[in-house]
């Protein structure tokens, strides 16, 4: 017997959202492991200092300026790369605010870039590999706020929960191509985007207080699930949620 490799070499994936914090951390642990990066999101210059990031650490990368909400340059996009072995679908947002406070403008927009975006990505991605017979990894970043909710999370807990429902039902979609579906499901991690957040102590107290390992996750704690999922060390994992939380949702 042997153990299943976590290396990924010669495989080509897609990681949306890849200019920043997840997504960036998912890009260099998938070229670390072997693999080709394509790097896509709106910010072109950001994804070019990735890209060149990645590359100057031995690593395979591209850019792939795209505005996942956009389903025809997601169509098209897919088709002109052929096919993806991996896809990482991470672009998202949030509006923390109480539900009394959110527009119609807020719903719409996060529910644009967390389901209709990676459910975009998802079609087009799965049809490129069954088109070819090839079997492939989706990995569906969610959040731990996808099993429970939060304050100020209405219209995020909706999205996520919707991610995690979407990816069970694709998983069974998609089992009989052996192109397998999941979730990443992280807790608050330390990012730029959530620096600000984090200065305020009496919200640091209150997640590290609801995080059984007493601390906020680092984007490296990200990173080793993402190369588990994209890999043959997961390969009778489909359908699954990959809690990433400390011990957030175990309480």
């Amino acid at each position: 017997m042997k153990t299943p490799s976590f290396r990924i070499d010669g495989k080509k994936a897609l990681v949306t959202g890849a200019s920043r914090g997840i997504g960036l951390a998912a890009a260099h642990a998938l070229a670390q492991a072997g693999a080709h990066v394509v790097l896509a999101s709106r910010r072109a210059v950001a994804l070019e200092s990735v890209m060149n990031d990645i590359v100057a650490d031995g690593g395979l990368a591209s850019v792939w300026q795209l505005d996942v909400t956009d389903s025809n340059a997601v169509n098209e996009g897919i088709a002109e790369h052929g096919y993806f072995d991996i896809i990482v679908n991470n672009a998202g947002m949030n509006r923390p605010a109480l539900l009394s406070d959110l527009l119609d403008a807020d719903l719409n927009e996060v529910i644009d870039l967390n389901v209709k975006a990676a459910f975009y990505v998802c079609r087009a991605a799965a049809n490129a590999l069954q088109a070819r017979g090839l079997p492939g990894s989706i990995i569906n970043i969610s959040s731990q706020m996808g099993h429970v909710g939060g304050l100020k999370r209405t219209v995020y807990c909706a999205t996520k929960h919707a991610l995690e429902g979407f990816t069970k039902a694709l998983a069974w979609e998609l089992g009989s191509s052996a192109i397998r579906v999941n979730t990443i499901c992280p807790t608050f991690i330390d990012t730029e985007m959530t620096h600000a957040m984090f200065a305020d102590n009496a919200f640091r107290s209150y997640v590290t207080s609801k995080i059984a390992l007493g601390r906020i996750g680092k984007l490296e704690d990200v990173m080793g699930a993402v190369v588990f999922l994209a890999s043959d060390a997961s390969a009778l994992i489909t359908g699954s949620a990959i809690m990433v939380d400390g011990g957030w949702t175990a309480a």
